[in-house]
């Protein structure tokens, strides 16, 4: 299965530069806006500067709230936060169905007080990617809500936050004994740590999916050891890929949920959205804004796709956002807070993105072949592949007799970085040098963030380094290299895109600004994380703004330089001379923009203050990614089960489709039959999925319907056993699942 070869080919194959004399560029490397100036800007400021078009986006918060927005103004909208109860499991609430029944009451009450959050009793959302298969039970525990027991004593509450506070009021006493908690989790402060991902990895692979969410949100609070057990086992299944089918993956899902809702410990009321305003302007607004069903326009995908209405193709991009950046710029375990994120969506440039609106990944910097089906017979893994040795990174042979449960064939976007170092295979391999060196615990962040690659890596194997070359005429050819990676894990998952995220060979920083970095961790100079910096009484490493680190990393750099240092597990890859010209190269970079953070992203860090950051567009022609690239997001369409029809053995779907209605530089979407819209431009067929769930909420049956003319689709009854099922099915465009409009149908199967 092919993860992301007609990238690759688009990327590779096509790929030139900016316009040189006489020639026409086929290609414009790196985004729209030529520059990016973040700075932190008070919800005041920030309305009035929209409105004018001096702010093209504010981020983070809603400088709108309470009102709608002005003229000229748009927004998106993302997940925001939980609002989540906690009982708590001793005293009166320790009987769990006293604790149940308590729930109930609670939920009950505060459910007419729904205005800017919303009523949801169950942790997965329609936000979230995998709400089809919830969707029953979700329904199910709203109406156990709505109708729930009235009486009972009074709860004690005690609020936690502004959302909170205003739920309870005065009405219940708000304080210390109260017997539970009620307070709202923002998204981002739930997925913390698990941000934290190196290089050019991104967390895991099954970080945007709803169970995950919410096993963060309430296995910490599974007081029973039995029930506790019981969670931490399905989850591990999960996040293995210990299951047979599809069927049985999605009813470890649905199980999890179960067990982890079961005990009332903690409870979720509801949830929030977050709505993030941008400039639509006519002339000096932006459009194709991508955003993500998470991050909103914090992510990687709003920077790879906005543009300026009126310089489509460069232009000034201005940003505003709520909180200066807090956390330290180091690439390994900084960039933590929302504004660091901003920043480093545009320095970095990760070998997956996630998708914007779905649970899966975009290719980005890789494009992978997975060579088995989940479910297979083990692999053996040559005995000549490699594997890091914990603690040193040093990269030895597997030996004989080492299996794997999946093969992945990677080739990697190569390129330079930004001091003008032509990156090589050595850069697509350190990013498991640091993971297995780092796994001493010296650094726990760092430890926990690498933890997943190290305990699914078992081994893998350099192929070749491909040479591609594209001709634009006689005098204007460019040479692009491409390692070809064979990477072995000792699990596999069902959606190939996750399992490629997993280890793949590549990091936006390359080994020598990695291993600079390293060297400072290693000789006191700081330390990767907050916690350890901390612990140890050091600073928070960063190569940007700490002055004084700054001063003995050119030190270092010089040192480096002179002695042609290579780290010790690249020395097979990397010769002195080559170290030589990186040191080299790294040295006259820090000297001209100031800092030492030579990435390979799209964009180059220019200026910093205080509370204002200048990002640079990096337009050189080895930049092997360009705009247009990922322009199929911005507009995420929907698609609808308009008729759908029980014919006994099968359903037959009619489907309706959003269509974009575009004039000048407006557009909207217009509701028509799907077999009215399959003569558009750029049309996408939508994906009819459905999910079949048995009278005991088991999974029987779960896949994609067959096409059934232009129009509609087939879902297939006839493997049903004789029963009652409850079938779930919703229509969707591209890789857009977000609020799915789902349709549940009762079928009674007969023969």
């Amino acid at each position: 299965m092919t993860v992301g070869l007609g990238l690759l080919a688009a990327a590779c194959l096509a790929a030139g530069g900016a316009a040189e004399a006489g020639h026409e560029a086929t290609f414009y490397p790196s985004f729209y806006p030529q520059e990016i100036k973040v700075e932190t800007v008070d919800a005041r400021s920030a309305a009035a500067r929209l409105a004018t078009g001096e702010v093209h986006a504010y981020l983070g918060a809603d400088p709108f709230a309470g009102r709608p927005l002005p003229g000229g103004v748009a927004a998106v909208e993302s997940l925001g936060s939980y609002l989540v109860a906690t009982l708590d499991p001793a005293g009166p609430l320790a009987e769990r169905p006293v604790r149940c029944a308590a729930a109930r009451r609670l939920l009950k009450r505060l459910a007419p007080a729904e205005s800017d959050w919303v009523f949801h009793p169950y942790p997965v959302t329609p936000f979230d990617a995998d709400y089809l298969e919830h969707f029953d039970r979700a329904r199910t525990a709203r109406a156990l809500a709505l109708g729930g027991e009235g009486d009972g004593p009074p709860l004690r509450i005690r609020a936690t936050g502004e959302l909170a506070g205003r739920l309870v009021g005065s009405r219940e006493e708000n304080g210390s004994g109260a017997a539970v908690t009620l307070e709202a989790i923002g998204v981002d402060d739930l997925l913390g740590s698990r941000r934290v991902s190196p290089g050019g990895w991104m967390g895991p692979p099954w970080i945007k999916t709803g169970w995950f969410r919410a096993y963060l949100l309430l296995a910490p609070w599974v007081r029973d050891d039995r029930a506790r057990h019981a969670v931490g086992a399905v989850y591990r299944r999960l996040v293995t890929g210990d299951y047979r089918s599809a069927e049985e993956g999605l009813d470890l899902e649905r199980t999890l949920v179960a067990r982890l809702t079961a005990g009332c410990e903690r409870v979720v009321v509801g949830y929030t959205v977050r709505r993030e305003a941008f400039s639509s302007d006519y002339s000096a607004g932006v459009e194709n804004v991508g955003y993500d069903s998470l991050g909103g326009l914090d992510s990687s995908i709003f920077i790879r796709t906005v543009k300026l209405k009126d310089f489509p193709w460069n232009g000034w991009l201005r940003l505003g956002v709520a909180q200066p950046a807090s956390a330290a710029w180091n690439p390994v375990a900084g960039f933590t807070d929302a504004t660091g994120r901003l920043i480093w969506a545009a320095l970095g440039d990760p070998a997956l993105l996630p998708a914007p609106f779905a649970a899966g990944w975009v290719p980005n910097r890789v494009a992978s072949v997975l060579e088995n089906r989940p479910g297979a017979a083990p692999l053996p893994v040559p005995a000549r592949a490699l594997i890091p040795e914990p603690g040193t990174g040093t990269l030895r042979p597997v030996g004989p007799g080492t299996t794997a449960a999946a093969k992945l064939v990677y080739r990697t976007l190569l390129g330079a970085a930004h001091d003008g170092s032509q990156l090589s295979l050595a850069d697509a391999l350190y990013p498991y040098v640091l993971a297995f060196r780092w796994a001493d615990g010296s650094d726990p962040a760092v430890a926990a963030a690498t933890a997943l690659p190290r305990e699914w890596l078992a081994g893998l194997r350099v192929v070749k380094v491909e040479t591609l070359v594209r001709s634009f005429g006689e005098d204007l050819q460019y040479t692009y290299e491409v390692p070809v990676v064979e990477v072995y894990l000792r699990h596999t998952l069902a959606d190939p895109q996750a399992l490629a995220s997993v280890a793949p060979p590549w990091s936006a920083v390359p080994w020598h600004v990695t291993a600079l970095l390293e060297e400072a961790v290693r000789r006191g100079f700081g330390a990767f994380s907050e916690a350890e910096a901390a612990r140890r009484g050091v600073a928070w490493l960063d190569p940007v703004r700490a002055e004084a680190l700054k001063t003995r990393l050119r030190v270092l750099v010089d040192e480096f330089g002179r002695a042609g240092y290579v780290p010790a597990p690249l020395a097979r890859f990397v010769s002195p001379a080559e170290a030589r010209e990186r040191w080299e190269r790294l040295g006259a970079f820090a000297a001209r923009y100031g800092h030492f953070l030579a990435t390979a992203g799209p964009y180059r860090l220019q200026q910093w203050t205080p509370d204002a950051v200048t990002l640079e567009v990096f337009r050189d022609r080895a930049y092997p990614l360009g705009v247009g690239e990922f322009d199929r997001y911005p507009i995420p369409r929907r698609a609808y089960a308009a008729r759908v029809e029980d014919r006994g053995d099968r359903l037959e779907v009619d489907a309706d489709v959003d269509r974009v209605s575009k004039f000048q530089r407006s557009w909207e979407l217009v509701r028509a039959p799907l077999s009215r819209a399959t003569a558009d431009e750029g049309f996408t067929r939508p994906v009819c999925r459905y999910v079949v769930v048995a009278a005991g909420g088991a999974v029987v049956a779960a896949g994609a319907a067959a096409p059934r003319g232009a129009g509609g689709f087939t879902v297939d009854l006839r493997r049903l056993a004789r029963g009652r099922y409850a079938v779930l099915l919703a229509l969707y465009v591209g890789d857009n699942a977000v609020a799915p409009e789902i349709t549940l149908i009762r079928h009674r199967q007969r023969t």
